[in-house]
């Protein structure tokens, strides 16, 4: 049972650390702006313009910058799409939106994440910043260059409790990231001693793969990936070697909780479980049907595959699981996914904000719909949260139990 309690803590971190509101099978443009409104267009808005003028000359308090009402006019008029998926950006968290899907960033290499007391925990990678500056593996961090991160104790606490943060775990992070090679002072809390660690900013890579061989059996690899991004599909190749050298035979594919990412990702990801057909059908508004084929090169294209799935399993994900369940490739064992089934575009726009549009629908390659209705487990089995209390985790122990008996 120590694997599971591994593979529960990872789960834990990386669900943690890099969901970024994805969900998406993003395909990436490069958007050209023509800044010349139609005469039509231009009148229309005009009475945008006659509002706020009157809102400055009457509104009683302060008025905010005009980025934040520019901002404020996009995402209200995109609100009247009804599409959650069709959204703006604002330019600091598009840039960490990029560097997620980039599988990189300017950082320290630590995980950061909130315990069981509303601290936040920072765990550092093996030979990165963090850890070279000598940063341990639950040390509680208290401030950022000085600048406090701690709230308030709850009126109903006892005296010496723990103190909880004030910030958002996406606030921390914000205020650790910066430009590469300047350096960030960490002051954190170690067996009630405060230490200052001064951390170099570098270049951080963050894996979407984490991989080993179950304890519970040495012919079992078990590969979790957490988001499909331009990295994944290397990450993939490294998983499925080393895991083969170790003398795996079969795979456990932990999709639960991956939101999703670039769509060429996911057919690559597929292509690797299958040697020939379709991965998906896409249909456009103007451009009518759109097939996607499996790209050779595989490297578990015979072997048998258990894929884990859960309500947090969806778009980039389904497209790969719903593949995989159309050609039989893979037996489905979770929890109902979550029903994702269009794609954005992701248009760069002059300030450094992001547009997502949703362009198109998707459908399994037997032409099933995702979205709205989600991927049915071909085994469901519930993950609650006395399971994970127990550290328990139900369903990867089905899902050895099906490759070991075949049932």
């Amino acid at each position: 049972m120590q694997t599971l309690f591994k593979i529960l803590l990872t789960i834990v971190s990386i669900t943690i650390i890099f969901i970024v509101g994805m969900g998406a099978g993003y395909a990436l443009n490069t958007y050209l702006a023509d800044n010349q409104p139609s005469e039509a267009k231009a009148d229309n808005f005009s009475i945008y313009w006659e509002t706020w003028n009157r809102v400055e000359q009457q509104f009683y308090g302060e008025i905010p910058s005009e980025p934040a009402t520019t901002y404020g006019a996009i995402k209200g008029a995109l609100a009247t799409l009804h599409d959650p998926y069709t959204v703006f950006i604002e330019p600091e968290p598009a840039a960490a939106e990029k560097a997620h899907l980039e599988g990189q960033f300017g950082g320290i290499g630590a995980y950061v994440r909130v315990n069981e007391f509303g601290q936040i925990s920072l765990d550092p990678m093996r030979d990165r910043p963090a850890a070279n500056a000598g940063m341990q593996e639950g040390d509680i961090l208290v401030a950022v260059d000085g600048q406090s991160i701690l709230g308030e104790r709850p009126a109903d606490a006892e005296p010496d409790s723990p103190i909880p943060a004030g910030m958002s775990v996406d606030e921390v992070v914000s205020l650790i990231r910066g430009e590469i090679g300047t350096q960030v002072i960490l002051t954190v809390e170690r067996q009630g001693e405060q230490l200052d660690l001064t951390v170099e900013r570098a270049i951080i890579e963050t894996p979407s793969a984490t991989w080993n061989m179950l304890d519970e059996d040495p012919t079992i690899g078990y590969i979790r990936l957490s988001s499909f991004t331009e990295r994944s599909n290397e990450e993939l190749n490294d998983a499925f070697t080393e895991l083969s050298e170790q003398g795996a035979e079969k795979y456990i594919f932990d999709l639960r909780g991956n939101g999703g990412g670039l769509l060429e990702t996911a057919i690559d990801v597929a292509s690797q479980f299958l040697s020939e057909g379709l991965v998906l059908i896409e249909d456009r508004k103007n451009d009518g049907e759109r097939t996607y084929e499996v790209r050779s090169g595989g490297k578990a294209l015979s072997e048998e595959v258990v894929l884990l799935i859960d309500g947090g399993t969806a778009s980039a994900s389904e497209i790969v699981a719903g593949a995989l369940k159309d050609y039989d490739r893979a037996t489905l064992i979770g929890e109902k996914s979550f029903g994702k089934g269009s794609v954005q575009l992701i248009y760069e726009l002059s300030d450094a904000s992001r547009l997502h549009v949703t362009v198109a629908k998707w459908f399994t390659p037997l032409r099933n719909k995702i979205d709205g209705e989600g991927l049915q487990p071909d085994i469901e089995i519930l993950f609650t949260e006395e399971d994970h209390a127990e550290g328990r985790d139900p369903q990867l122990i089905r899902a050895i139990e099906f490759l070991q008996n075949g049932e």
